[in-house]
């Protein structure tokens, strides 16, 4: 297969849009530590921190940006469309210029986080910018996430985790992204990200091992959800 190549002033606008976001880094981290000061403390406290194992917190890196922005070129070429991001929009057209991530230990917390989250996030000010939404591959997540009312949206790559998509309220921008992922989702997604993306891996056998790992992933959160309903149910029997 070809290589994208971006025509020259393609190639400008995409190093334009690069140094904008390094210019407004400083104020995505402003919100970011700001979130920090009135969310993410409350996780060192009930009951969230009897949910949450960790929390971490990024901002997207200048090339992953470019990449991500050559990417998108490439798919408005080959469908026929504009490209129009601009620096005017950048900050609400790629949403995940910086963002927390939130690891759990097992997927039925996922409901007391959820409710949580939300009531924290209303309390300090910040407002959805679109509805929250869990990637999925699966019909028993499916299952899952749509009882607690949040929307899926089923990934080929067998990427699991809930997004939020957040702002200051009053503000059109920067989008904050808050991701919550179970700990083994996260051993699939770190180990994915540093191997199969953005490109997928040239390797058929380790790409396949890749989505072998996501199964197994799934599968050890799944052991861990059983395990936790057999202490407290152990437990309940003991009183």
């Amino acid at each position: 297969m070809t290589e994208f190549k971006p025509k020259a002033e393609e190639e400008r606008l995409i190093d334009q849009l690069v140094d904008h976001y390094v210019k407004k880094q400083q104020l995505i981290r402003y919100y970011l530590e700001s979130l920090q000061a009135q969310v993410f403390v409350a996780t060192e406290s009930p009951p969230l921190s009897e949910l949450v194992h960790s929390v971490k917190q990024r901002l997207k890196k200048p090339s992953h940006l470019k990449d991500k922005l050559v990417r998108k070129l490439q798919d408005c070429r080959d469908n026929g469309s504009a490209f129009d991001i601009t620096t005017d929009n950048l900050l609400t057209r790629i949403t995940d210029l910086g963002g927390y991530r939130i690891l759990h230990l097992h997927t039925h917390q996922m409901a007391g986080i959820h409710e949580n989250l939300l009531i924290l996030l209303d309390d300090a000010n910040w407002e959805h910018h679109e509805p929250p939404f869990a990637h999925i591959w699966d019909e028993e997540s499916r299952e899952y996430f749509e009882k607690l009312r949040i929307r899926t949206e089923v990934n080929p790559r067998l990427y699991s985790s809930v997004h939020y998509l957040i702002r200051p309220k009053g503000k059109t921008e920067p989008i904050v992204e808050i991701q919550v992922r179970t700990l083994a989702d996260e051993i699939w997604g770190e180990t994915d990200h540093q191997l199969n993306y953005p490109h997928p891996h040239e390797s058929v056998a380790c790409r396949e091992q890749l989505r072998v790992l996501a199964r197994v992933a799934s599968s050890c959160s799944r052991l861990v959800d059983s395990i936790m309903t057999t202490h407290y149910e152990w437990l309940n029997q003991q009183r």
